[in-house]
């Protein structure tokens, strides 16, 4: 993928944060070579399966299942976020 694409992924996923409020408020991450990697794996899923799923996760092949996996998920509802405050790929932390 190009620093184009990466950066705008990245842009946009910063004001979805920027955009959040309350007590359960998340932040991207601040390690800007994971995010990047992340950025890239995304993109990739894209371009290969149609939507932008997490790379961190398998898809199974069905979509009902696979549409859980896209990039945001809804990881406030996952077991990762409430015992260690981040996402599945720790992409998202929660705003300390």
């Amino acid at each position: 993928m190009g620093d184009k694409e990466i950066d705008s992924i990245i842009r946009i996923w910063q004001e979805w944060a920027g955009r959040q409020q309350g007590p359960d408020m998340f932040i991207l991450n601040p390690d800007k070579e994971r995010v990047e990697r992340l950025a890239n794996g995304i993109l990739n899923n894209e371009k290969i399966h149609g939507l932008k799923y997490c790379p961190c996760r398998m898809t199974t092949g069905r979509r009902e299942d696979d549409l859980k996996l896209i990039c945001p998920c809804n990881f406030k509802m996952q077991k990762t976020w409430n015992e260690k405050g981040e996402c599945w790929c720790s992409l998202f932390m929660r705003k300390k």
